[in-house]
């Protein structure tokens, strides 16, 4: 684990997929310094006082341990925060809400009969838990962006935090009878997802491999049913990008 004296002085990685995810952060960054590596733009400058890397993971799980490993590598990040939207799943998971990881699981994972269905092969795990420090402040403040969204009354009516399990996996799950099959899926193989999107397991995993915490927090972007595709894009302007400043801005105060 990185001591404390490095944390001070590392920059901290801030991932989302999609640039609509980071915009509001990125009209926030102070002495923005913009560094081409590995194909990708990584923004470095400050935020609240916290020296800071912005990156987008691109989608999907490949490109996202690429993309961390290289914030890692060339970086230096001792630290990782994700935010993103995300396919609600669980029972009483709804748009406007937003899910804190707890850990991860890869849906499309499959070595069978090799290994367990959705066993990571020579690792041994199946999950691959979030770091619990910088959950609970990432907890914490997504509950204050809600409170202040509702406030604003730029949040959805009833929205809450929810924390557990999330599954991440190579295909935009947009159908309804697809996620009903893939969450009755999970459940029976003992795995209770509240939401699906396509990164966070594959960055999960990269982390464990070097010891770096991370967190992440998802805004509940559709219901991975048959209206996904028409809710997503408006969704992460209006709402996502908003709720990822405040959490974002409420988390680094609190380091």
């Amino acid at each position: 684990m990185p001591l404390a004296s490095d944390l001070v002085t590392s920059p901290i990685a801030i991932l989302s997929a999609l640039p609509q995810e980071q915009r509001g952060l990125m009209e926030l960054l102070q002495r923005p310094r913009k560094v081409i590596h590995a194909s990708r733009d990584f923004w470095l400058g400050d935020l609240h006082g916290q020296p800071v890397v912005l990156a987008l993971s691109k989608i999907g799980k490949v490109a996202a341990a690429t993309t961390t490993t290289a914030l890692i590598e060339r970086f230096g990040v001792l630290r990782i925060v994700f935010t993103g939207v995300a396919g609600g799943l669980g029972h009483g998971v709804k748009v406007g809400d937003v899910v804190v990881a707890t850990d991860f699981v890869q849906h499309d994972l499959d070595a069978s009969p090799l290994f367990p269905r959705y066993q990571v092969p020579l690792y041994g795990k199946t999950r691959f838990h979030c770091d619990a420090v910088l959950s609970a402040l990432l907890f914490e403040a997504s509950c204050h962006a809600l409170a202040h969204e509702s406030r604003m009354a730029h949040g959805f009516a009833g929205a809450c935090v929810h924390q557990g399990l999330i599954a991440s996996g190579d295909r935009f799950v947009s159908g309804a009878d697809e996620s009903r099959r893939l969450r009755d899926l999970m459940a029976r193989a003992g795995h209770d997802v509240l939401a699906v999107e396509m990164e966070g397991a594959a960055v999960a995993q990269v982390c464990m491999d070097y010891g770096v915490p991370f967190a992440v927090m998802r805004t509940i972007s559709d219901r991975a049913d048959d209206s996904a595709h028409i809710d997503f894009p408006s969704f992460v302007d209006a709402v996502a990008s908003r709720y990822a400043r405040v959490v974002i801005e409420r988390f680094l105060s609190k380091l």
